[in-house]
Formats: C-alpha cells, sequence, structure tokens
C-alpha cells in the first residue's frame, strides 16, 4: 500500500521544472538590448495622411453639373473679397502701414469728396452749361485741388512723426508709405480695405 501512494523522484522533478513558453524561448533567443516593435506590443501605428491633404480636412465632392460649380466658385469669391475686406492684402502688412491707415481713418479727408466734386466739375464744365455754371464748376475743381494737397502734407506729416516715434528702426521707405495713406484718404469709407479699427475722431 505504501508504495501506491508514494511518488516517484522523476515526478518531483517534473513539478520543479517550469514549462518554458514559446515567447520566454523567443525572449531567451533575442540579443541584449532588442527592442521589441509596435507590431509585437499590440500597438498600431496612425496612418499618414495622403500628400497635400490636411489632417482631418473633409474632402468634397465634385459638382454635379455646371449651375452648382458656378455656385461654388460665386461662394468662394465671395469668401475671398470678405477676407480682403477684413485684412486687405500683401501690401497692407506690417506695423507702419497699419499706423498710417490708423492716422488717415481717424480723420475726416478730402480725398472723399474728391471724386464726387469731379464728376459735378465734369457735368457743369461742359459746353452746354451757362458760364456761370462753368466759372463755379472750375472754381470748385480748383479748391478740391488745393484741399487735397493740403490735408496729404498734413496726412504724410503726422505719418511721419508717429512713424519716426514708434519704429525709429524701420527700414520702410517713407514715400512709399506716403503714397499709401493718400491713396486711402481718396477712397469712401465704406471701401476702405482693410475695414478701419479706429473711429473718426480717435486719438493715434
Amino acid at each position: 500500500m505504501p508504495s501506491l501512494f508514494r511518488r516517484k523522484s522523476t515526478d518531483l522533478v517534473e513539478e520543479n521544472v517550469t514549462a518554458v513558453t514559446s515567447d520566454e524561448a523567443t525572449d531567451a533567443a533575442r540579443p541584449r538590448g532588442y527592442t521589441p516593435s509596435k507590431k509585437e506590443l499590440g500597438v498600431q501605428t496612425p496612418k499618414r495622411p495622403t500628400a497635400g491633404r490636411r489632417p482631418g480636412a473633409v474632402e468634397t465632392r465634385p459638382p454635379a453639373n455646371k449651375q452648382e460649380a458656378r455656385e461654388r466658385r460665386r461662394v468662394a469669391r465671395a469668401e475671398a473679397a470678405a477676407e480682403f475686406r477684413r485684412e486687405g492684402g500683401p501690401r497692407d502688412r506690417g506695423p507702419e502701414r497699419m499706423l498710417a491707415r490708423d492716422v488717415v481713418d481717424s480723420r475726416r479727408t478730402v480725398g472723399t469728396w474728391f471724386f464726387g466734386g469731379a464728376l459735378i466739375v465734369l457735368i457743369g464744365s461742359s459746353g452746354a452749361m451757362p458760364p456761370v455754371v462753368r466759372l463755379v464748376s472750375n472754381l470748385l475743381w480748383g479748391a478740391l485741388a488745393i484741399g487735397l494737397v493740403i490735408d496729404s502734407i498734413l496726412i504724410s506729416g503726422k505719418i511721419r512723426r508717429l512713424v519716426r516715434e514708434r519704429f525709429p528702426k524701420t527700414q520702410l521707405r517713407m514715400g512709399s508709405l506716403y503714397l499709401y495713406a493718400i491713396m486711402r484718404s481718396i477712397t469712401f469709407r465704406r471701401m476702405r480695405a482693410p475695414i478701419p479699427r479706429v473711429n473718426i475722431g480717435d486719438k493715434i
């Protein structure tokens, strides 16, 4: 009977020996300093976006017909115009030009009346008008021209003084800055781009 419950020495040895799994055998076969790949660790590498495509960008389907294509072009032009109205173009970049715009937008300029006055002068100076009307038109034209010159000199002087105070190391040519401000001063306020940031009478 005792021999039935006696365990063989070989059984005791087998219990004490730990079974070597296939993973452990693989680890043992790897050289020291081996770094497992993401695939072995169960980590998926995200796919790179296609060249020229922004991550997360929604692909737009092609237009179904010519009418839809025209509508898309119209919307794109409207968005581009609105963006230009808000931010302007490349020639409007820079702190000096922003300052020049603020100087012009903070005052009433003679230039805003220049084109309206020029139209009146053009009509009034025609040969069909009486001599008095032609005389008044010519006087009006002269007054507008003199007023525009004086206003442009005042605007340029103020811009020169403020730029020298705030941007003493500027590399921008002052002549181009004066011309930029004068062209803005003869544009109607509602048509100026970028949109005026200041109100008339604000201190710059």
